[in-house]
């Protein structure tokens, strides 16, 4: 009897959908939000008299106060329930976003992206635990494609609409725009999502969140001075240095305390630490796409905000074309073979991006964005299923605070190994700014840290995930038989 596995897809229940669709119009707003500002900062350094390149701190603002505060949302859902928690981000981020608006420089646009971090850091993880808790294991990965089909919308409709906003309107209006948004979602929220509360695992680990945070805040402000010249070498390492000892106290702080915010001892779960760390690695490189490509377009080729914008949701359409045909893949294939061959296609594609110049046809740049979103699309869904196929329920919440900080914590990386990638290769080259071969230098430095992801899969079992996708050997009659 030969075998083959089973491609018959999962059934999701009614309340799983809408769980995952009204969670989804929540990352719409943030995916939404992120895209548009990415197409907009050359436009908005103008404005402000800030060289473009350095303007990346609107994005990296914005994640490292993802990052800082995403520790706290397992312990702040379970002591005040997801409902009433998800409400509370959606209503803050839409406060930070007319505030980035309303802001006349640099300093305040930062200090009101912080805000916004401050609302996201709880809607993103908090969305994603709502609806784990409402999916049952068998429809996680269908679940998961629920969730982000409705999200990816963001990134594709958001390079476009950016571009269209700031050159023919205002780019204060790539802000306000979530303010709609975010209104439909709290209603949505308010009369359709159940909520779900847990009991508090002890006191909230205020020692934990606050080197946490001094850990990245000092790490995150030292990749930004590098090779820059804004301060001293030996300021820069002394920052990082202090960075990394504070990042030890803190894992050593978690070793001894009953509850810490961030649960390393979630990594000893195969699925999760293997998950996990594969996926600090790949999003490390792909982050740097939504800084690195619409400058690269702008800066080094000369092209409009707008056609920027219509050339750079390409990446997003294809992820979006591929979420349906995630769990057909994931059960031909398994896991852990999608994720190795898959992810090494991934990392090639993203170092094509390399080789482009302002003399390529427009279709050839269009055809290698879409198949390395498709491809990315893929390589996450896989991630972010497998993470929780062997976490405990009593352990759910601390493994999307894990989870989601370390998403958001390589995505801010990925933002500063990026800028820094262009602003070493102009220093070097003698640049005034950023030119073509300076853009090659930062997706190749970026590609080969996403072709690095890929190998870990090699440590996961070939039956790694089978029960979330229902694959399981079907009997086949041989010939004769």
């Amino acid at each position: 009897m030969a075998t083959q596995p089973s491609l018959r897809p999962a059934r999701v229940s009614r309340e799983t959908r809408l769980t995952a669709v009204i969670v989804a119009c929540a990352l719409f707003m943030q995916n939404l939000d992120s895209t548009v500002i990415a197409t907009a900062l050359p436009t908005m350094a103008h404005s402000f008299g800030y060289d473009p390149v350095r303007m990346n701190v609107a994005l990296t603002s914005y994640l490292l106060s993802l990052t800082v505060f995403i520790p706290a949302s397992g312990w702040v859902a379970d002591r005040f329930g997801t409902k009433t928690v998800f409400r509370a981000a959606i209503v803050v981020f839409t406060a930070g976003s007319i505030l980035c608006g309303l802001s006349t420089g640099l300093a305040e646009l930062v200090a009101a992206r912080v805000l916004q971090g401050l609302g996201g850091a709880m809607m993103v993880p908090v969305g994603r635990l709502l609806l784990l808790r409402t999916a049952a294991k068998s429809e996680l990965v269908a679940a998961m494609a629920w969730l982000t089909m409705p999200a990816l919308l963001g990134p594709v409709v958001g390079p476009p609409l950016g571009g269209f906003i700031v050159t023919y309107f205002n780019w204060r209006w790539t802000f306000f725009i979530n303010i709609p948004i975010g209104l439909i979602g709290l209603l949505a929220v308010t009369l359709f999502i159940k909520d779900f509360r847990e009991p508090a695992k002890g006191a909230f680990d205020l020692r934990g969140l606050a080197l946490t945070g001094l850990a990245l805040v000092f790490s995150m402000a030292g990749l930004e001075t590098v090779g820059r010249g804004l301060v001293s070498r030996e300021l820069t390492e002394a920052i990082i240095a202090a960075g990394v000892a504070v990042g030890f106290l803190y894992f050593v702080h978690a070793h001894r305390h009953p509850a810490p915010l961030l649960d390393f001892t979630l990594m000893r779960l195969p699925c999760f630490g293997l998950s996990f760390a594969a996926m600090m690695l790949f999003r490390t490189g792909i982050g740097a796409i939504p800084f690195l490509l619409p400058m690269m377009l702008q800066v080094g080729f000369g092209s409009s905000a707008v056609q920027s914008g219509l050339i750079t949701f390409a990446s997003s359409a294809g992820a979006l074309v591929m979420k349906p045909g995630a769990q057909y893949a994931l059960r031909l294939f398994g896991f852990r073979n999608t994720l190795i061959w898959n992810g090494l296609l991934s990392g090639v594609m993203l170092i094509a991006c390399a080789a482009f110049r302002p003399s390529w046809p427009a279709a050839a740049i269009y055809l290698i964005l879409l198949v390395g979103g498709f491809l990315r699309s893929l390589q996450f869904t896989g991630y972010n299923t497998l993470a929780y196929g062997d976490v405990p329920r009593a352990q759910m919440s601390s493994a999307t605070s894990l989870y989601t900080a370390g998403q958001q914590l390589a995505a801010t990386i990925g933002v500063s190994v990026g800028a820094l990638a262009l602003e070493v290769s102009r220093t070097l080259a003698g640049h005034g700014t950023p030119e073509n071969s300076d853009f090659s230098v930062a997706f190749v430095v970026v590609g080969l840290m996403t072709l690095a992801a890929a190998p870990i899969a090699l440590f996961m079992p070939v039956t790694a995930g089978d029960d979330l996708i229902g694959r399981h050997a079907a009997a086949v009659p041989k010939a004769g038989e």
